[in-house]
């Protein structure tokens, strides 16, 4: 009985989201099954990414081919589920990097006041100057195509937004009473900020960086899309978008619009998720 009782609330409590916003749900299991997946897709995908049988170049659907092929007889099937863990992989590092450097920054900023936040707060300010995909851009034709150079480019034009978000609520949560209360029993800034500090500021940090995945997924796909990606042989999604142009203009569409239609309803679910997450962190707090 006991056991039936304490679950009652839980499955409540999913109800009650399920019933306040719908969308929510299915973007979560949208992102859980692109999510699946990548993690599975070399056991799910039927045939080797990256090879050509130019007898099947612009094949419609068939049952070797579920999705058709490319122009060069690629399986596009194939190609989507194994383009989906570096469509993933590269935003999930930009997120990583900005949302780590972008909290130290901004909560040593919030913390050490004085000069260090006026350097702090004026350099990244300064970032705001150049726009992501520009920076990105610049970086590449330096460093060559790769994930690597556009993932720390865009991962320092996002780090301003989550450093700024941070050092917003580390200020907020240092008013607070128990900051004093544990300064008073000798506890260091380290400690106070580690244990208590941002654990209680990590759901909106983390809703934010849920929202930047999106925005970074979109960002890595155009520039792979303009050949500044990841390279030519590597499956991604942007990188079909740019394959498949010859397709389009053959008739044959299929190629280029799936990996579209991926993009924009993987940003969307991100979005959704990101903006469910902050709501409800805002319910919790009122």
């Amino acid at each position: 009985m006991t056991a039936v009782l304490t679950r009652r609330p839980g499955l409540a409590k999913l109800r009650t989201a399920s019933a306040r916003s719908p969308l929510l749900l299915v973007s979560v299991a949208f992102v859980a099954l692109v999510v699946l997946a990548a993690l599975l897709a070399p056991w799910l995908a039927p045939h080797d990414p990256n090879a050509v049988d130019l007898d099947a170049a612009l094949a419609g659907n068939s049952a070797d081919h579920p999705l058709g092929a490319d122009p060069a007889g690629r399986d596009t099937l194939s190609r989507l589920l194994l383009g989906a863990r570096t469509s993933l992989l590269g935003p999930l590092g930009v997120v990583l990097f900005s949302t780590v450097a972008g909290v130290a920054i901004g909560t040593a900023a919030a913390w050490r006041g004085g000069w260090l936040d006026s350097v702090l707060s004026r350099s990244t300010e300064l970032v705001f100057a150049f726009p992501g995909m520009l920076l990105a851009i610049l970086v590449v034709s330096v460093y060559g195509e790769g994930l690597l150079a556009p993932v720390v480019a865009l991962g320092l034009a996002y780090l301003p937004y989550v450093s700024r978000l941070t050092r917003s609520l580390v200020l907020a949560e240092r008013a607070r009473p128990y900051i004093s209360a544990y300064q008073i029993q000798g506890h260091s800034a380290l400690q106070i900020c580690l244990r208590h500090v941002l654990p209680n500021i990590a759901p909106v940090v983390l809703a934010q960086s849920t929202i930047n995945f999106g925005y970074a997924l979109m960002d890595l796909a155009g520039l792979s899309f303009l050949g500044l990606g990841v390279p030519p042989l590597t499956p991604d999604w942007g990188r079909m978008v740019f394959d498949g142009q010859t397709a389009v203009q053959h008739g044959y569409p299929l190629s280029a619009i799936l990996p579209c239609v991926l993009i924009v309803l993987t940003v969307v679910a991100f979005n959704v998720v990101g903006e469910g997450w902050a709501d409800r962190v805002a319910r919790r707090d009122r």
